[in-house]
This record gives C-alpha cells, sequence and structure tokens, in this order.
C-alpha cells in the first residue's frame, strides 16, 4: 500500500483544535454535531483525525495523559509536521511530544519506581510497613535490601510515616543528599538545586552529599539541605502537610506561588499578571476544586479573575 499523502498544515490545526474541544469533557452537542459535519466534509478530515488517534496510542505506553497535552499544545510551528508522512513522520510527531514533555519534567522521572502525573496524589505502603504519599509531580525509587531501606526521590515530595520494629536504618536520598530518619514523620520535598526537609514528629538527621557530618534536625523543624551545606533550621509552616489531605494552607505567600500550586490541580491554563504576582496572601484553599479557591481571592485581594473558557484563567489586576 502507497504511504498516505501529507495533510495540509491547516487540516491538522483544525483536527488538534476538534481533539482539544472534544478531550475537555466540555463540548455540547452543537459542537459534536459540528464535529460530525466536518469529519465527514472531506477524505483528508478523516485522515488527519485517524493519525492524531494513532498518535494518542503511541503515548499512551508512556504516560498518556501529559505527553498528549505537551503535543497538542504544541507551537504552530511545531504541530504542523507532516503527519501525513507515513511511519516517520509519526515517529517525528511522538519524539516532539517526549520533547516537549522533558521541559515540564525530566523524561528519566518517567522510568521511575513511582510517578504521579499534575494534581494526582498516591500513598503507598512498603514492605516494612512504611506510609509514603507521593504529591503531585513527583518521582521516587524504593531500595530496600538487607542492610537498609532506601527511598530515592527525583522530584516533587513525599510525606513519609516510618513503621516501627525493623533495625535497618530508613534513609531518603536527594540528589543533595541523605535524610535518615529516628522513627518520625516528616516531608521531603524537591526544589531548585536543593532539598527541603520539614520535620512533623521525632526527628531526623540530615548529612549533605558533600559534607562529612550531619546534623539532627528536631520536630517542629525545617531546613533546606545543599550538597554542600545545610542552611539554618527554621520553625516549620502551619499545616505543611495539609496537601495530603487536599487542602493548601500558606501564610504570607506570593500570589504567583499560591497559583502555580493551586494549578497543579486543575486541567489548563491558571496564570497571573506581572503586576500583581509578589502581593501576599494567607489562608487555606482546597486543591481539588480550584475555581472556589480562586473565588476566594478578590475579597482579599485587589484583583479580578478572568476567564476564557475553562481552560485558560488568568488573576488579573482588579478594574479601578
Amino acid at each position: 500500500m502507497s504511504p498516505a499523502h501529507p495533510v495540509s498544515a491547516q487540516v491538522l490545526d483544525e483536527a488538534i483544535g476538534w481533539q482539544l474541544c472534544l478531550g475537555s469533557g466540555e463540548a455540547d452537542p452543537q459542537q459534536r454535531a459540528a464535529f460530525a459535519d466536518w469529519h465527514a466534509a472531506h477524505p483528508e478530515h478523516a485522515r488527519a483525525w485517524a493519525q492524531l488517534a494513532g498518535l494518542d496510542r503511541q503515548l499512551a505506553a508512556a504516560s498518556a495523559t501529559p505527553a498528549r497535552r505537551a503535543l497538542l499544545r504544541a507551537t504552530p510551528t511545531a504541530r504542523r509536521l507532516r503527519l501525513g508522512g507515513g511511519v516517520l513522520g509519526l515517529l517525528l510527531a511522538v519524539a516532539l511530544g517526549l520533547g516537549l514533555l522533558e521541559r515540564q519534567r525530566p523524561l528519566g522521572d518517567w522510568l521511575a519506581d513511582e510517578v504521579t502525573g499534575g494534581g494526582e496524589q498516591r500513598e503507598l505502603l512498603l514492605p516494612d510497613r512504611t506510609r509514603v504519599r507521593l504529591n503531585s509531580r513527583s518521582a521516587l525509587d524504593v531500595r530496600f535490601d538487607a542492610h537498609q531501606r532506601r527511598l530515592v526521590l527525583r522530584s516533587g515530595e513525599i510525606l513519609v510515616e516510618t513503621a516501627h520494629g525493623d533495625p535497618r536504618p530508613f534513609v531518603v536520598g536527594t540528589a543533595e543528599g541523605d535524610l535518615r530518619a529516628l522513627g518520625t514523620r516528616f516531608l521531603v520535598r524537591r526544589e531548585a538545586g536543593a532539598t527541603r526537609l520539614t520535620v512533623l514528629q521525632s526527628a531526623v538527621a540530615a548529612q549533605p552529599a558533600a559534607a562529612g557530618t550531619e546534623r539532627i534536625v528536631p520536630e517542629g523543624q525545617w531546613v533546606l539541605m545543599h550538597a554542600d551545606r545545610l542552611e539554618p533550621s527554621q520553625p516549620a509552616p502551619l499545616a505543611a502537610d495539609a496537601w495530603s489531605h487536599g487542602m493548601l494552607v500558606v501564610e504570607n505567600q506570593r500570589l504567583g506561588d499560591l497559583l502555580d500550586a493551586l494549578g497543579e490541580y486543575r486541567d489548563g491554563y491558571l496564570g497571573v499578571d506581572p503586576a500583581i504576582a509578589d502581593l501576599r496572601i494567607s489562608g487555606s484553599f482546597p486543591l481539588y476544586d480550584s475555581d472556589r479557591a480562586l473565588a476566594a481571592l478578590p475579597p482579599s485581594l485587589p484583583v479580578r479573575i478572568e476567564r476564557h473558557t475553562g481552560w485558560w484563567v488568568r488573576v488579573v489586576p482588579a478594574k479601578p
């Protein structure tokens, strides 16, 4: 069979637009009818739609949702690959999708033992009965052996509740060093070039990778660990583990940082005007109902919520 003729850039853009529309879960009967008319209007439309469906199946093997969204939200130039060229075009499109995914998080994360996507949390019960909860966009390896119970946090954040009765040391390792539990409950979060440790119960021994000594961090304290040093300990923020119960509790936090956190738990774009990104806010916000969280902002700050469909939301200065 001869290869299919390349799909035109215009038709490909139209097909991508329809896939975003129908995949949003918000398409009404009129939009579905309009899609059916478009699909039947020309054989090229049906071919473009079939090729996108095939690409979805290829991406499904590599955690479909983030890769698919990365591909579909590519720039117009990137989207206009000649997918109709057969297998080569398909492989190039998959490579593009994975390349865009790499910008969101390292591709190595998808090879970890446990991975969560944006807005996803997961709880693990380890062989020693320790409980670990992964926050959004986290990647974790479990490395238990006869001598040590070891976790390796590649990215994201975890809440650890260690089990008792196992004589093997329990260690959480990151690129910046090791955190040895001393019968405890604690949070570990990867940040840019550092690891944040927050001790909720008991204590944790922190040792940077390039330092020869460790420091005991007691209950109610947090510390930032770099590969060569530990910063001074500080009092732990109020309800630091509230995310594990579906809430975000902030105290004097930047509005931009709050919206970044809420954006992890919703589909589409959530942005902020740079003119108000540094405003400070305190309060409790539901992670899984970000619309309700956003509705709580205007009474507290001089802002308003600008919406263009449910997929594009921006917080902007209030009108004078």
